[in-house]
């Protein structure tokens, strides 16, 4: 793939968020890869929005718990970073930040198969099916703006390159080939960008009369390229979020990077969807039942 990662490069080896494979930490890589290092790198979850354009659903739990085939979509995001070894997460969370402590406190006994003995109160597990994540969750606080909630999180990243990305979209991204981006340029940091699907079916109209030339059915957009999230981000980032708990992300900070000429764009041109409004729910859970899921990129 062509700006893939070689994990036997012993540049590639030698990085502080790289360390050699150990037999009992196994790593998930995708089907043109053999794997012999762990990625260490952290993904950060930005989860802590009041969801307010899915109020059907955010009524109860945050955005980020709002489920797809019957996982929320949290999980959707947390097991396509998995595919690729990113297994280490920090999620942000505000609004209702309980109801994702609560599903992951209780993560390993629903994906498990257990005994109760009743006599001396105690319980077997006898097989599990839980993944092997290392999962933070961390309060942002409940008005805590995007940027506030990254920098919130510096003490649990530390100095070191982390990945970033919402509590709501899904994508096919070859998270390998967005790395190997990244490092080629050494810049700060990289968005993947995406062009979303149209709303509507466009018509290509013959010039002075009513003719139609083309149809097409939702097309991408109009050419524009938007943020798509998947980040990835050198610390430097910190620096640039200057009005603590009210910066907003997309805001001072992204359009300081890329003033400075430290903003990159990994272009994806496959699939790509946020989850904004309950169309758009209901489109993921159709696509997610009718076996048509895209970004299902694990086995």
């Amino acid at each position: 793939m062509p700006g893939g990662i070689s994990l036997f490069n012993k540049n590639f080896r030698s990085r502080p968020w790289v360390r050699q494979f150990r037999p009992r930490q196994a790593v998930l890589c995708n089907k043109r890869r053999s794997c012999s290092a762990e990625v260490m790198m952290k993904v950060v979850i930005l989860a802590g929005g009041f969801g307010t354009r899915l109020s059907e659903e955010t009524g109860m739990i945050p955005k980020p718990m709002v489920s797809i085939g019957g996982k929320p979509i949290l999980w959707h995001i947390m097991k396509i970073y998995a595919h690729f070894g990113f297994t280490d997460f920090l999620v942000l969370a505000g609004y209702k930040s309980y109801a994702i402590k609560e599903y992951f406190a209780n993560y390993f006994m629903h994906q498990s198969d257990v005994s109760f003995h009743l006599a001396d109160n105690s319980m077997e597990v006898l097989s599990s099916q839980a993944e092997p994540w290392k999962v933070t969750i961390m309060d942002t606080g409940l008005n805590t703006m995007t940027g506030g909630r990254i920098l919130r999180a510096r003490k649990y990243i530390g100095d070191e390159p982390f990945m970033l990305t919402y509590g709501d979209g899904v994508a096919n991204i070859d998270l390998f080939a967005l790395l190997s981006f990244h490092r080629q340029h050494g810049r700060a940091i990289t968005m993947t960008a995406v062009q979303p699907e149209g709303r509507f079916g466009a018509l290509e109209m013959e010039g002075g009369n009513d003719k139609v030339l083309r149809f097409m059915e939702k097309p991408r957009g109009d050419g524009a390229w938007i943020n798509g999230g998947f980040f990835v981000c050198e610390p430097q980032v910190f620096d640039y979020i200057g009005e603590g708990d009210q910066t907003v992300w997309e805001r001072t900070p992204l359009e300081r990077l890329a003033l400075d000429g430290e903003l990159y764009s990994y272009k994806h041109f496959g699939f790509w969807k946020p989850m904004d409004t309950l169309r758009d729910r209901q489109q993921l859970e159709e696509m997610w039942n009718g076996d048509r899921a895209d970004w299902k990129i694990w086995k």
